[in-house]
């Protein structure tokens, strides 16, 4: 989880499309409303929101933006309090919301468990120590009484990518284009781009 950081296309920004013929009304409403429209904590308790922002951090770090991060737990407070799951749980799990607020704590008790510490006030290497034996399966907490560590930690894991790439801010970086409404994608075959698509550099 180095906190390095390498522009693919650092030239590229993607809402230079905002007045191309990439982008229609319905589009841009879609992409504002990300971009501007955070969503504020109505699940999460203070506590577990600080620890999965914590965690996320971890996951993904962004060094590079400053002060201006792209959100993440705010979506998942979000999908939390909607309660809009994935369509499918694992056979044994417990229900999304409860699998979130117990993994939390898990994680915290874990932290515990091997460093003395909650995960908040860990320093980064002993939080992706904690993260990375959850990932294999190293438990010393029983706070996980019901719950898998690594399903849960997968979940944790998807979600917390699912809602970065998710977020205009993040697009420059994988060089996307966002939803290319009106005009659409043509050559999409390996290793093809539009005109309109980004050009992989290195800066």
């Amino acid at each position: 989880m180095s906190e390095a950081f390498h522009h693919r296309f650092p030239t590229y920004e993607v809402l230079d499309k905002w007045d191309s013929p990439s982008w229609n009304d319905q589009t841009r409403a879609v992409i504002k409303k990300r971009l501007e429209d955070v969503p504020e904590r109505r699940f999460l308790s203070e506590t577990e929101w600080e620890i999965l922002v914590a965690m996320c951090d971890r996951l993904i770090p962004q060094p590079d933006r400053g002060n201006r991060p792209v959100p993440i737990v705010p979506f998942i407070d979000e999908k939390l309090f909607k309660n809009q799951g994935d369509g499918y749980r694992f056979e044994g799990m417990p229900p999304m919301r409860e699998a979130w607020r117990q993994g939390i704590k898990a994680i915290d008790e874990e932290a515990r468990a091997h460093w003395g510490g909650g995960f908040r006030e860990l320093p980064h290497n002993q939080q992706e120590a904690v993260l990375g034996a959850i990932q294999h399966n190293d438990i010393r907490s029983s706070a996980w009484d019901g719950l898998s560590p690594r399903r849960f930690f997968s979940a944790l894991l998807r979600t917390t990518v699912s809602v970065y790439y998710a977020h205009p801010a993040a697009w420059n970086e994988i060089g996307f284009g966002g939803p290319a409404s009106p005009r659409g994608y043509f050559r999409l075959g390996f290793d093809r781009r539009d005109p309109w698509e980004a050009e992989e550099r290195y800066d």
